[in-house]
């Protein structure tokens, strides 16, 4: 392209940037540039720019950018067939997905996660260890296959792994992204008194424990304020099944010098609701911490489909 003999304007518009210009917190000028900034970044650098990364623009404070850029990109080479990796940016060698990963970065950070659907929420995790494709049937496809997005995020990493596009580098992202939300969680749930947290004390269990494929038994051990002096996995067996021996649950809860108890496991299956070994072995719990002053206040059983509370149905 002939640059020469065109306006500022002209050549600025024509290499795909649009600038504006608005006022600071101090009533100072500021000039912004958007558009097709990345392929002029170090141009746009080099004539005194800020690139604003949460903002997704450039911004020059002071003195009316527009006659400088235009003089750089008078002596710049046209970028206009070429991407940064060579291909065509232009008619159907373009790839249908290109403008798609900022275009739903920005629709994020403007509606936050309530404005996407859950597929577009894994999507975006899902182009940090995954860059250059069209993430988006895949993000369906693990939706479905663990289904849903909480799912996604709890699901083993060998099972992750099994699924043919997901990298190693996927798996790990997602367990991290777990790990954190559960960090975040636990955290809240030291603040208060849990008897008064219930609700957070189970999503958080829920979280944890409702997607995993193993049936898994922990406690949660309380002081004589009923706050989380731990919180521990103490067993974990096959799909339908973990031994529990209740000698070792008083006694663990002696070691921490916990007063009170919630002990909690999961059913793979889905269901629920109690068995009578549950039952008879929540009993031998409850009578063992009595004879020591050890309350235990719940067992509850945790589920992808729900939860139930021996306390609730009158078990304890």
């Amino acid at each position: 392209m002939d640059r020469q003999g065109k306006s500022d304007t002209e050549i600025i518009n024509e290499a795909g940037l649009k600038l504006s210009e608005r006022r600071n917190a101090s009533d100072a000028a500021e000039f912004i540039v958007t558009g097709n900034t990345h392929a002029y970044r170090h141009l746009l650098r080099g004539q005194g720019g800020t690139w604003v990364k949460l903002k997704r623009h450039w911004v020059f404070n002071g003195t009316n950018p527009v006659a400088g850029i235009a003089a750089a990109l008078r002596v710049e080479p046209s970028n206009d067939h070429k991407s940064p990796r060579g291909l065509a940016d232009s008619g159907d060698n373009k790839p249908h997905y290109w403008g798609h990963r900022q275009r739903l970065r920005d629709r994020f950070m403007e509606q936050g996660a309530d404005g996407l659907a859950d597929y577009e929420l894994l999507e975006l995790l899902l182009f940090y260890s995954i860059p250059r494709v069209d993430v988006k049937p895949l993000a369906k496809d693990l939706i479905e296959h663990f289904g849903g997005f909480a799912g996604v995020l709890a699901a083993d990493p060998d099972r992750l792994a099994e699924i043919d596009k997901v990298s190693y580098q996927t798996v790990v992202q997602l367990k991290a992204i777990q790990a954190a939300g559960l960090n975040i969680a636990r955290a809240e749930l030291t603040e208060a008194p849990v008897l008064t947290s219930w609700s957070k004390l189970l999503q958080y269990l829920k979280a944890s424990m409702g997607h995993a494929t193993k049936e898994q038994f922990r406690i949660v051990f309380l002081n004589a304020k009923n706050a989380i002096i731990a919180d521990e996995m103490q067993q974990e067996g096959t799909v339908n099944h973990t031994p529990v021996y209740p000698r070792e649950v008083i006694k663990r809860a002696l070691d921490l010098g916990a007063t009170a108890l919630i002990m909690v496991h999961n059913h793979p299956s889905g269901d629920p609701t109690p068995s009578q070994a549950d039952i008879a072995m929540t009993n031998e719990v409850a009578d063992a911490g009595d004879k020591l002053g050890i309350v235990l206040h719940d067992h509850i059983i945790i589920s992808k489909h729900g939860h139930s509370s021996f306390k609730e149905m009158g078990l304890l």
